[in-house]
């Protein structure tokens, strides 16, 4: 589609937009932060059982089990570490990161279309995040939990923060290439995986704070999809219609849902399967990124959206007639040198999209946070 006569275009009615929150929105990683603060070697506890978590979910294929679940198993040991529902909040609070231009970025978007977030992450963090760029709440779909519903004893709580030490002291797993079964995995893995298949399906099954852990839905990648599905419903605007901003591995069914309904899936500074999945790659520490495509989208749709990807330069997006004069003025402000890199997904460029969004990634999250996802 060119970019002739799209100036001339009124804006199309009915068009919205979901996000994720980590990544397009904040750089925070939320449960990983909060195990790193209150419990014992909380940092290596969380990516040990990030790595379990994949193993479960997509080297095992664990029935019942689904990408996220973590979130619910660090949950007891968060419990008997001294967290409350008030001590979450507060700290999510205090140390909320919202990427540069986020907040102005949704704010922008909810005057133009329908918006919405889906995030696995705790409610305590997402309202927070809310609160901190003036987004709506109800507007959010995320993971509902309450920690002060349980009440654990002493003798208890010592053995969660035992079982706590051991799998802080245990080795990150790997996943083999082609993995489906148990057999596939190294001996020194075998062991460990076993091991914490009789800590959390068998000896904690018993304990009060094992509540916390059947309790709790975690939003994670099919959650997410079908929360798409709901807004759909809830606003009637079809998925053709909906754009779609993830960044990790649990967007990967949002992302593919999206795609395959005609939308516009876009992976903002993502990991490898969130690149599979979408349509356009943003590499970005800035959200207006986000502000123009959302407004391309949103006067010309997926077709006007993909057209100023593939021609991304100020000259370009300035001609367009597609995105208000501020907005490019604000890109050449945040970029006066480089603009971010936005790009079409293709076959041919994949694979080196995929190594310099890792690259990136590091750059923005830091070694330890984006290797976990």
């Amino acid at each position: 589609m060119d970019f002739e006569g799209l100036e001339e275009l009124s804006a199309y009615e009915g068009k919205q937009l979901i996000t994720t929150l980590d990544g397009p929105v904040t750089c925070n990683d939320n449960p990983r932060e909060i195990c790193s603060h209150f419990i014992e070697r909380g940092e290596r506890f969380f990516a040990v059982l990030s790595r379990y978590d994949q193993v479960l979910a997509y080297g095992l294929r664990r029935q019942g089990y689904k990408s996220g679940d973590h979130l619910r198993l660090i949950l007891p040991f968060l419990k008997t570490y001294g967290v409350s529902d008030n001590r979450m909040q507060e700290f999510s609070r205090k140390h909320i990161n919202v990427l540069a231009g986020a907040d102005k970025a949704m704010r922008f978007v909810q005057e133009l279309m329908a918006s919405f977030v889906v995030s696995s992450s705790y409610e305590h963090f997402v309202s927070a995040a809310c609160e901190e760029i003036g987004f709506p709440f109800d507007n959010a779909y995320c993971t509902r939990v309450s920690l002060d519903s349980v009440r654990i004893d002493d003798w208890e709580s010592q053995i969660l923060k035992n079982f706590a030490q051991e799998i802080a002291l245990m080795p990150l797993l790997e996943i083999p290439a082609g993995a489906r079964s148990m057999h596939d995995f190294s001996p020194r893995d075998q062991q460990a995986i076993s091991r914490l298949d009789e800590i959390f399906w068998q000896e904690m099954s018993d304990l009060s704070a094992y509540r916390l852990l059947n309790d709790v839905s975690i939003i994670g990648g099919d959650d997410k999809a079908a929360s798409i599905v709901d807004v759909c419903k809830k606003t009637g605007v079809g998925m053709e219609d909906t754009m779609y901003v993830g960044s990790d591995i649990d967007d990967v069914q949002a992302l593919s849902l999206v795609k395959r309904g005609g939308g516009l899936p876009i992976a903002f500074n993502a990991n490898e399967s969130a690149i599979r999945e979408a349509e356009v790659l943003v590499l970005s520490k800035n959200a207006v990124t986000t502000s123009i495509i959302a407004e391309a989208f949103h006067r010309a749709g997926k077709d006007g959206a993909m057209a100023l990807v593939d021609n991304w330069n100020i000259a370009s997006i300035r001609q367009s007639g597609l995105v208000h004069d501020y907005l490019v003025r604000e890109l050449e402000k945040v970029f006066p040198g480089q603009l971010p890199h936005v790009v079409r997904i293709t076959h041919d460029n994949m694979e080196p999209l995929v190594k310099e969004s890792a690259r990136f990634r590091k750059s923005i999250k830091g070694e330890a946070a984006s290797g976990l996802t």
